[in-house]
């Protein structure tokens, strides 16, 4: 069942969480929200689902306006963040919950309950918990109860609001596993919100990059990891360095380098944003690298933190700090320690004018750990 958003609008009172959005959602497709704190992908996503009413906009299902339906009437399936099942019930009684309280008409046999409930044990892999309550299970597989509950009514699509946010790292890597799986076995169009950037990448098969309440970007993963359509989308999606630079006659002067920006770029300072791992270290004063990295000077080692194949390097660069990346046969090769000078060259930098540049202000890191943080806590 296709979902589509359109021109959709919601305040609280001076705060408009949703900023005119529209969204489209193919029919069995997995979109991921994806957005820091605050910026109104909860919102959109309860809007959908019918448990808030928008001030302005329509909201179509399978291009039926469903938009004053209550959420009652909306054939969706729901799991919230905190789980929010019944503590007094077992797994099995949670997961028939909703099968039990249709309206006799609509409700399903006794027989055909305990049917479709042994189903979705299996298909959530809890078949031998069925009879456990709540308090008696991990954050993980109250998870997947949840997500059960939420298939038992066959629902159309199905909606997931931080669906993983509790949980610790390594399960939350199983479960989003399990839930591709499980989005792929039953074809139901599934919509979940996100603010980890590596889980809506790897999951999802589109993804809503919103922020302050409108949606920056909308796009494969590749697409928006590959090519970031404005400054906040390069930046909330990995760690980021950034270097000044000015804009001038339709190109930027960038190290050793001279590079043609977008038609349109107006005159004047500038910003280039490049990855971690797009910064080249050498120890020769002039390096040779690549047609598409540039020479921009040198910089000295403040931290180097080698775990697994990859390592991360803090440098100080023109009085301020950046991160570089690489292998650990590379740094190894190299043989840079702490307080070491080495010559950086930039690959792939990506040009914003000062006003795009600045959507970023406020926001910068706030999604994610620093690598001095480490640093700091490391020495202490």
């Amino acid at each position: 069942m296709s979902i589509s958003v359109r021109n959709i609008t919601k305040r609280f009172g001076d705060f408009t969480a949703l900023d005119n959005v529209s969204l489209e959602v193919p029919g069995g497709s997995l979109l991921a929200l994806l957005g820091p704190s605050g910026s109104g992908k909860t919102t959109l996503l309860r809007v959908i689902a019918g448990l808030e009413v928008a001030d302005s906009g329509t909201v179509l299902s399978q291009d039926e306006d469903v938009t004053r339906q209550p959420a009652r009437d909306r054939n969706v399936g729901f799991v919230f963040q905190h789980y929010a099942l019944f503590r007094h019930m077992s797994v099995f009684e949670n997961i028939a919950f909703g099968l039990k309280v249709r309206a006799r008409r609509t409700r399903p046999s006794r027989q055909e309950i305990d049917k479709r409930v042994m189903e979705l044990l299996k298909l959530v892999q809890l078949r031998h918990l069925e009879n456990r309550f709540p308090t008696q299970l991990s954050g993980g597989q109250r998870q997947r109860v949840a997500l059960a509950r939420a298939l038992a009514i066959d629902p159309k699509v199905l909606l997931l609001d931080e669906p993983f946010g509790a949980l610790d790292a390594k399960v939350r890597v199983e479960l989003r596993r399990s839930l591709r799986d499980i989005h792929d076995a039953t074809g139901l169009t599934t919509i979940f919100v996100t603010h980890d950037q590596e889980e809506a990448l790897d999951l999802a098969d589109r993804v809503a990059v919103i922020n302050h309440g409108q949606i920056e970007q909308i796009g494969t993963p590749n697409e928006i990891y590959e090519a970031p359509q404005t400054p906040f989308v390069f930046d909330f999606l990995g760690r980021t360095n950034k270097f000044r630079c000015v804009i001038e006659n339709g190109q930027v002067r960038l190290g050793d380098k001279v590079l043609l920006v977008e038609p349109g770029m107006p005159d004047g300072p500038a910003t280039a944003f490049v990855r971690p791992h797009d910064i080249v270290l050498s120890r020769a004063v002039n390096p040779e690298h690549s047609a598409n990295a540039m020479l921009a000077g040198t910089a000295v080692v403040r931290f180097i933190s080698a775990l697994g194949q990859r390592a991360a390097v803090e440098l100080l660069y023109e009085r301020k700090l950046i991160e570089a990346e690489s292998s650990r046969e590379k740094l190894a090769e190299l043989g840079l320690q702490v307080g070491d000078r080495c010559t950086i060259s930039l690959r792939l930098p990506r040009i914003y004018s000062k006003t795009q540049a600045e959507q970023t202000s406020g926001e910068e890191h706030a999604h994610r750990p620093r690598l001095r943080a480490r640093r700091r806590h490391r020495a202490a």
